[in-house]
């Protein structure tokens, strides 16, 4: 047993947080049976939303003109702006050069091939592998849609999953858009009417029985407007209500609620083009209070949010909330978030998902987000040594599992 003093606190802490590996219980990511959804290498990495939406920020071009760009030459666009040009200091550039270094690329190189070229020596499955060990993953959770066809013709097709990638079912197109869904549901073979009546209900109800059971999907999960509202009048609530919280509890299965996200505010930058909105903290304590056998996921997009939601989280133990989501996916907002969250519940919650859309950036988003949860820790366990507690190597790695996964698996098989 390793006991921690002030001398090996900092070291101890930093080794321990960059050793355990991580279950990334959120991403946008595919296994390579998925084929053309399974997004990596250099030119996807440089043409991520964020680098898109600032590119264009500082460089006068028609939006057309740009997204009618190939691939290829949206990726030398981006790198010519953000990296040539200017200097690369936002997050999402530190992202990528952070990535390539991690992968033993020169980063000041300007052969834009010699990038490209580095993933191709590999094959899907040994690229795959190098940047789970790069970025020390366990495992991470998918966003899969049966409402997308190109996704949904995989999984009628039965496709085969990666041991690494665990699933999640998701809903945003049946609570957004049930008008539209509905035409989906009856070409899956769904009975479904206009009218939410018991039988288009049930229809629902046995749409998500049969998905969750297909994908093998660890939680439900939908992204919501701030001004999403509940209880009310409305398609989404009753389907909420009397579909996928009955189904929720019945196969214990989480339901998980990404709030605050503005679609297309900018719709001529296409997916760059959403933004965020304060949402109303009311209706989760609703969710929480009313349906309190129900297990809930909750992530937020607004700052101003958060320490709403971490104090309505010491209320209610079947919330869990977890990771700093999209636009809170910088070092200053996740050291803040991060410190509250401590403060306010211990260890009990899952500080960092990493959202990622593109295999490589599991690299940077959990290199960047361990060193500020790194020094989060090592400032409260300094409080601790300060007032004579006695810690040990052992227990602060048991602190970092619980964090990096071991919450969440609890969560998940937590009987309320």
């Amino acid at each position: 047993m390793l006991i921690i003093d002030k001398n090996n606190l900092t070291a101890s802490v930093e080794e321990i947080v960059n050793s355990v590996k991580v279950f990334d219980i959120h991403t946008h990511l595919y296994p390579e049976s998925f084929k053309d959804l399974f997004l990596y290498g250099f030119d996807e990495l440089v043409t991520y939303h964020y680098l898109i939406a600032e590119a264009l920020r500082v460089k006068e071009i028609p939006y057309t003109d740009f997204f009618a760009l190939s691939k290829k030459e949206k990726a030398d666009f981006i790198y010519d702006t953000l990296f040539v040009e200017r200097t690369p200091i936002s997050e999402s550039c530190i992202g990528v050069l952070t990535t390539l270094n991690e992968l033993g690329l020169d980063i000041n190189c300007r052969e834009l091939d010699v990038f490209r070229e580095h993933s191709k020596n590999y094959s899907r499955k040994e690229y795959i592998d190098l940047i789970f060990e790069k970025a020390n993953i366990k495992k991470v959770v998918m966003t899969n849609d049966p409402f997308d066809d190109d996704e949904y013709n995989f999984w009628k097709n039965n496709v085969e999953l990666d041991e690494h990638f665990n699933s999640s079912l998701r809903l945003d197109y049946l609570l957004n858009d049930f008008r539209s869904a509905r035409y989906l549901l009856i070409k899956m073979g769904y009975n479904v009417t206009t009218s939410l009546i018991g039988l288009t209900k049930n229809e629902i109800k046995r749409f998500l029985v049969d998905w969750i059971k297909k994908t093998k999907s660890i939680y439900m999960a939908v992204s919501l407007p701030p001004d999403f509202t509940l209880p009310e009048n409305s398609t989404r609530s009753i389907l909420i209500e009397d579909c996928i919280l009955e189904v929720s509890y019945e196969m214990n299965v989480p339901f998980a609620m990404m709030i605050g996200v503005k679609r297309q505010t900018n719709p001529e930058l296409s997916i760059a083009g959403d933004s965020l909105g304060k949402a109303n903290i009311e209706t989760i304590e609703y969710l929480c209070k009313k349906y309190n056998r129900n297990k809930f996921m909750v992530t937020m997009l607004s700052r101003e949010n958060q320490h709403e939601l971490t104090v309505l989280a010491r209320k209610y133990r079947n919330l869990f909330i977890f990771g700093c989501w999209w636009f809170l996916n910088n070092p200053t907002l996740i050291k803040e978030i991060t410190t509250i969250r401590i403060e306010l519940l211990g260890l009990s919650f899952m500080p960092q998902h990493s959202d990622a859309r593109v295999l490589d950036q599991l690299i940077y988003k959990w290199k960047h987000s361990r060193r500020i949860i790194a020094d989060v820790l090592i400032e409260k366990y300094g409080k601790l040594l300060n007032l004579g507690w006695v810690l040990t190597y052992e227990k602060i790695q048991e602190d970092v599992e619980r964090l990096f996964g071991k919450n969440f698996d609890d969560f998940l098989l937590m009987e309320l």
